[in-house]
């Protein structure tokens, strides 16, 4: 059976920040997806980077003293560096100085250019720096004349550029929007987009003259290409849509999913679909825009002290393990419309309460009265329980689906809970069944197998679900519990009845209780 391709990417990392919670927190949502996908058979390509161009990269390597190509050099080794941290599977990391990009950028700029989607003109309007992106004046006043990221206040500049007629793609987009209703998530992302569309569209430059670190303009070397018009291309580049001696990966476009933070959605949204348009490429599935992190109920900020850089998030790896962090950004991130809190104690609650008390407590329950009453292998099930009248096989076979579908939906914390709620069930069968109290008695042997048996298969479907979240922990459990590797169909290894008789099993303990100061 032919794999059905899917393609997940990362907003790319401007260099001249240093990785925090944001970076890590957009790449563990497409690595949880990647991996589950993976897992359920389909041919998947994740792919992130970083965006190396830009006047922000050419001032600060000349503060230091450097080239703008030895800054990037740096700090793209060290996002690599963090990827690596993260155990994270990404089949691709471009980096927009790679030739591979910055010839395909220059393809696509000149089509653009021969079927009339850019013209030369001039603009007079306010500049934001931090943003490399200009404001008309109407906008301008709407922000108060400040960045809407940085607060810093607007420039006012004078520009002869080239420019994108976005313009023209007004009817389109606003065609599109309304035949794809999914295609920017959550809603309340989209009808910000459609909001600013009813407002009408102005052309936007694509490229710059008051620096000279970018993508020369075809024909026009007075002038780089536009940080973002560069950095938007490399969902494409990195496939080779533009270089027909390299289109092996091309099998992977459209996007399925492209996942960015909430401040870059116009980018994604509009400008973007426009050029496609304009390239005559088809769409992404969905461009889904997440919210923010705040740090104990408050925006981060440095001179606060609440900002969750590297440093920070290595010590919660340190103290909890990397499988925590992942559970917890899973769960409790902002993948909705509004902010999510990254405190200290919501982080020890959910550790303790869902991974300590729940999915470890239980598999470590189940394992050492396996290895007490059963010699360590894995009972029989002959169809008889004592108490507990639980469809076992339906009612896993409906958290499964429910998990599955959830996943795909990219709906990762409701993958997760029905994930979960097999394993709070197996809780539940254990306190109400009383295995151990039944085994007192040697004529309860069977019954006592029969109850041990649904147990173990429970957490076994459990922990195929949540390996995605938690790779190295279940993992962990698969060989403790000699259950053999993914099989690479999700659906199937979750069936009722894997679990052979027989089979050795050993006590774990997964998730041992610690304290954050």
């Amino acid at each position: 059976m032919k794999q059905q391709a899917a393609y997940i990417t990362t907003p790319i990392y401007y260099v001249n920040d240093k990785p925090h919670i944001g970076h890590a927190y957009t790449t563990t949502i497409c690595d949880v997806w990647a991996r589950a996908m993976r897992a359920c058979g389909r041919d998947v390509h994740f792919l992130t980077g970083t965006d190396e161009h830009g006047s922000k990269v050419e001032k600060s390597a000349g503060e230091r003293g450097v080239s703008p190509q030895e800054l990037a050099d740096e700090n793209a080794a060290e996002f690599r560096s963090v990827m690596q941290l993260f155990n994270l599977t990404n089949d691709d990391f471009i980096r927009t100085t790679e030739q591979r990009h910055e010839t395909q950028v220059a393809k696509l700029i000149e089509k653009l250019a021969e079927q009339d989607d850019i013209y030369l003109g001039e603009f007079e309007g306010w500049y934001d720096e931090g943003q490399e992106e200009y404001h008309t004046e109407t906008k301008a006043k709407e922000l108060e004349y400040k960045s809407p990221i940085s607060g810093k206040p607007l420039v006012r500049a004078t520009e002869t550029n080239y420019y994108f007629r976005l313009s023209r793609y007004q009817e389109k987009l606003e065609k599109f929007y309304a035949e794809n209703p999914e295609f920017v998530r959550p809603e309340a992302r989209r009808n910000e987009v459609l909001g600013r569309l009813r407002e009408g569209l102005q052309d936007v430059p694509i490229t710059r003259t008051n620096f000279t670190w970018g993508i020369p303009f075809p024909g026009d070397d007075q002038h780089v290409i536009y940080v973002w018009i560069d950095a938007l291309m490399n969902y494409a580049t990195a496939l080779g849509m533009a270089d027909p001696d390299n289109s092996d990966k091309s099998r992977y476009w459209p996007a399925t999913y492209h996942v960015i933070g909430k401040e870059i959605l116009w980018f994604h949204a509009v400008i973007w679909p426009a050029l496609l348009m304009a390239l005559e490429l088809p769409q992404p599935r969905c461009v889904y825009a997440h919210s923010f992190w705040i740090s104990e109920g408050k925006k981060m900020s440095k001179s606060l002290g609440n900002f969750v850089d590297l440093a920070a998030i290595q010590e919660y790896i340190g103290t909890s393990g990397l499988d925590a962090l992942r559970y917890f950004l899973v769960t409790q991130g902002p993948l909705g419309a509004t902010d999510a809190d990254f405190s200290r104690s919501q982080f020890q609650e959910t550790y303790t309460t869902d991974l300590v008390n729940t999915v470890g407590n239980c598999a470590s329950r189940t394992s050492a009265m396996i290895g007490k009453y059963c010699s360590g292998a894995c009972p029989a099930d002959t169809g008889e329980c004592a108490g507990g009248r639980i469809e076992w096989p339906e009612f896993t076979a409906s958290q499964v689906d429910a998990s599955i579908a959830a996943m795909e939906n990219l709906d990762l914390a409701g993958a997760v809970e029905a994930a979960m709620a097999i394993v709070r069930k197996v809780d539940a069968f254990i306190n109400d069944t009383a295995p151990f109290k039944l085994a007192k008695d040697p004529a309860n042997a069977e019954s006592v197998g029969n109850i041990l048996y649904r147990c173990a298969e429970a957490i076994r479907i459990a922990a195929a679900l949540l390996e995605a979240v938690m790779p190295e922990q279940m993992t962990a459990l698969r060989a403790a519990w000699n259950l053999g590797g993914p099989s690479g169909d999700l659906r199937k290894e979750c069936e009722w009845g894997g679990l052979e008789a027989g089979t050795a099993i050993e006590k774990v303990a997964l998730f041992p209780r610690v304290e954050l100061d």
